[in-house]
């Protein structure tokens, strides 16, 4: 079997910690499926089996959230970047997680799965005090799609010769300072 690295990075403000590496083990050599309709559906089943699961209502996709996920993963991949965009404070501001692993390895429920297996780590307690490790980021991306007050998602994905590149905006953000995700 083929031993596949997969970097994940936290939330912006965490550029500073490095991405956690993940090795993992193939099953298959076939690449997996692709598509913007599996995508999309792909992504709001895990979202909202996650937020189902502890009692939030679930996330509706957004065309314009997945638009501008779009037109950031495009560059993440040109540019062979993987870090969070610079976005505005206040109003306008989108929540955003991004993933990173070889390129055809992963199925779009793998993806995010890794974002919701970060629950582990979660305890109720305000922004950013929820990881039961003292790393908010070791948890940030299961709390941006479990966070009561986002109510729409949208996700895009490209790829360079090496990677895919995975991005999903959230409406309105989470991972507010001082509040508890759910």
């Amino acid at each position: 079997m083929r031993v596949l690295l997969l970097l994940l990075v936290m939330l912006a403000g965490c550029a500073a910690e490095a991405p956690q590496q993940v090795v993992e083990h193939r099953s298959t050599m076939a690449p997996a499926p692709r598509g913007a309709e599996l995508l999309r559906t792909a992504m709001l089943r895990g979202h909202n089996a996650a937020r189902a699961a502890v009692g939030v209502a679930p996330l509706l996709w957004d065309d314009r959230l997945a638009a501008d996920a779009a037109t950031y993963v495009a560059t993440l991949a040109r540019e062979h970047r993987f870090e969070h965009a610079a976005q505005p404070q206040g109003p306008g501001r989108e929540g955003e997680n991004l993933w990173m692993g070889t390129r055809g390895a992963y199925a779009f429920d793998e993806m995010v799965g890794h974002w919701v297996d970060e629950r582990r780590y979660y305890r109720a307690a305000p922004t950013p005090d929820f990881s039961t490790t003292g790393r908010w980021g070791d948890v940030a991306h299961y709390t941006q799609i479990v966070w009561r007050g986002s109510t729409a998602v949208g996700c895009a994905v490209a790829s360079d010769a090496e990677n895919d590149y995975l991005v999903c905006r959230y409406a309105p953000p989470g991972n507010v300072v001082g509040e508890v995700a759910f």
